[in-house]
């Protein structure tokens, strides 16, 4: 009798993000979070699969209504259907997130980068601008960017959410910046780097190649994080009458409309900043389970 002797194959080797992935398809906080995203991103490019109620559509006559069976949130003050205006509210909320997030993730990590791997009257000189942008309020950094584009008014859509996206960016860059940069000073120290420049590598190759890979870990952790928050920064200032506006529906626009008769009609107000604080929360929740996934510590 011959002996068979099964040889087992070895599995095959994961990196970084196949060990994260690996880690994350376990937590039942990954999937809750990604559906409730998902769900929000569906009603953003596709809002005629939930309703077919025009968002534009103010009927006086039928203004601070209750929610009904006709319309399950109720109507605001000028007679709009709140449940068609929160669902097509949500396209504005993320793009505004999504584009505010890749500018900065962009920019900063750019710059942050080329200032940690080149390092001296560089590094010094970014920082301090970081320093400068950093000690700026941002809402009151904000008020002062967004007046200024706002001065010569009737802005589109279009413009108006530029201007909130630019705002953004130009308030928020440093934090990427830092990260970036600290995680590339501690990779330029590391031995990939020094055999790659042993070998002649171009600063380039280095860069992008060696260096760029092992450093975007912790700015995917954050540009998850900030994403949920840059939706809620921007609600907040269109709360404040600074951010998005009329013609533009969001959900901030929506709370903004809704304060000044929250006690005849709590409805229009519940509705939109429901639908913000679970947006927010389910980014934030998926920040939280990528960050436990790229840390090897945390698992």
């Amino acid at each position: 009798m011959t002996d068979q002797i099964a040889v087992l194959a070895p599995d095959k080797p994961r990196g970084l993000f196949g060990d994260a992935w690996h880690a994350l398809r376990s937590r039942p906080l990954f999937w809750v979070s990604t559906s409730l995203i998902l769900l929000v991103v569906l009603m953003a490019v596709f809002p005629s699969l939930f309703t077919a109620a025009d968002p534009g559509l103010a009927q006086l006559s039928r203004s601070r209504q209750p929610p009904s069976s006709d319309a399950w949130f109720g109507f605001d003050n000028q007679g709009y259907d709140i449940y068609a205006r929160v669902i097509h509210g949500a396209r504005a909320s993320i793009v505004v997130g999504v584009l505010a997030t890749a500018g900065v993730v962009v920019l900063g990590s750019t710059i942050g980068i080329l200032a940690g791997f080149y390092g001296r009257w560089l590094d010094a000189v970014v920082s301090r601008i970081a320093d400068i942008f950093v000690g700026v309020p941002f809402v009151l950094g904000a008020i002062v960017i967004l007046t200024t584009l706002n001065a010569s008014g009737g802005a589109g859509p279009v413009r108006i959410v530029a201007q909130v996206v630019l705002s953004l960016v130009v308030l928020s860059w440093p934090v990427s910046m830092r990260i970036m940069r600290s995680t590339a000073i501690a990779a330029k120290q590391q031995d990939y780097v020094k055999a790659a420049r042993a070998l002649g590598a171009s600063p380039r190759r280095i860069i992008f190649k060696h260096m760029l890979p092992n450093c975007v870990a912790p700015v995917l952790v954050y540009s998850t994080i900030a994403l949920g928050a840059f939706i809620g920064v921007e609600a907040t200032l269109s709360y404040l009458g600074i951010g998005l506006r009329q013609p533009v529906v969001s959900w901030g626009v929506m709370i903004n409309s809704a304060k000044d008769y929250l006690r005849v009609a709590p409805h229009a107000l519940l509705f939109p900043a429901g639908f913000l604080t679970a947006t927010v929360l389910a980014f934030v929740m998926l920040g939280d389970a990528v960050r436990e996934a790229l840390d090897p510590k945390l698992r």
